[in-house]
């Protein structure tokens, strides 16, 4: 195949998807926010702020230049959550109608608690909605290192179109339908993470890790059921194996940044150490926001907000976690019994 596609974002996980796709004989635009990112890339062949020491196809340029880069119908969105809505507003007069988009970015929008599909539908809502996720660091990808991911859409001939194009070398594509799902999935992990971090670095032992993940993951499928998620998709690779990854793994974001709060960091000190988006800090925000509006009690992530927002110490949170009613491991709600 020789379609031209577009991916929005050049930080980690963009240049990393730009990178596979042109290794497997794409053209392919990578649209930077910055010109002088742009330049970079296309004078030395690297990117200069992410994923560094990877050489990049020559299959692929760089440009800033929106209105060029919106030039074909193909593209990956991987802009920050926080950054879709207001991205999207600015790309729009640029865009045709039916594009096929395809999000990479995980999160939930703050203000509003939504998921990425519905900003899309409200500001472009004739585009062609996919979505990417699972346990894939974008340095693993980079260097070619074995990854399977799932691409969710509605429609089938958009899931079949990701997966052909992006099914190749050792990066596996498998579909599904369940975008809700895999969003949630994808979103709700970046949370347990930082709270994974956390409990690493007070040495709390592998008991107490493989709790957290477990009782995470309940929260994932609390959050879903409510939402209309299929139970089954929490079982796969955008529900327990990009959990798995995130919350065990030193190149993960969140990870390192709940371990570096509980070394004593304030947020803003342990995001300026990352040096790159934390999501998980900021879904957090729309999780504990909005989850009283739905009726969903997420303990851990309302414990990772305490931590990161009204500075209570891991430490006490976690008493209070250990010292609340006993309670079914599977309540009714989250059983998805049919009717």
């Amino acid at each position: 195949m020789n379609n031209s596609i577009t991916v929005f974002g050049a930080g980690s996980w963009g240049t990393a998807l730009a990178s596979h796709l042109s290794h497997q004989g794409e053209d392919v635009t990578l649209w930077c926010r910055r010109p002088e990112q742009a330049k970079a890339i296309n004078m030395t062949g690297r990117n200069p702020d992410y994923l560094k020491n990877i050489d990049l196809p020559e299959r692929l340029t760089a440009t800033s230049d929106l209105e060029e880069a919106c030039s074909t119908d193909t593209f990956i969105l991987a802009v920050p959550t926080q950054s879709v809505r207001s991205f999207l507003k600015q790309a729009k007069p640029f865009l045709r109608e039916g594009i096929h988009l395809c999000n990479a970015a995980k999160g939930l929008e703050i203000s509003t608690g939504k998921r990425i599909s519905e900003i899309v539908a409200e500001i472009i809502p004739s585009a062609r909605y996919s979505i990417i996720s699972g346990p894939s660091h974008a340095e693993e990808v980079a260097l070619s290192k074995p990854t399977a991911v799932v691409v969710a859409s509605i429609h089938e001939e958009e899931r079949t179109l990701w997966q052909n194009l992006l099914n190749r070398g050792f990066f596996r594509v498998y579909t599904s339908s369940d975008v809700i799902g895999v969003e949630i999935g994808g979103a709700v992990k970046n949370v347990i993470a930082i709270a994974a971090g956390i409990a690493s670095e007070m040495d709390l032992g592998d008991n107490a890790m493989a709790a957290l993940v477990s009782r995470g993951l309940a929260e994932v499928m609390r959050l879903g059921a409510k939402a209309g998620a299929h139970p089954l998709t929490f079982a796969g690779l955008a529900g327990i194996g990009d959990l798995m990854v995130t919350c065990y793994s030193s190149l993960s974001r969140n990870y390192r940044l709940g371990r570096a709060i509980a070394k004593g960091m304030t947020l803003e000190g342990a995001q300026k150490s990352l040096g790159q988006v934390a999501e998980g800090a900021y879904t957090v925000r729309a999780l504990v926001e909005h989850a009283k509006e739905l009726g969903v009690e997420l303990p851990i992530a309302e414990a990772v907000y305490r931590v990161l927002y009204e500075q209570k110490t891991p430490i006490s949170l976690l008493e209070e976690l250990f010292s609340r009613c006993p309670k079914p491991e599977m309540p009714p709600e989250i059983r998805w019994v049919s009717k």
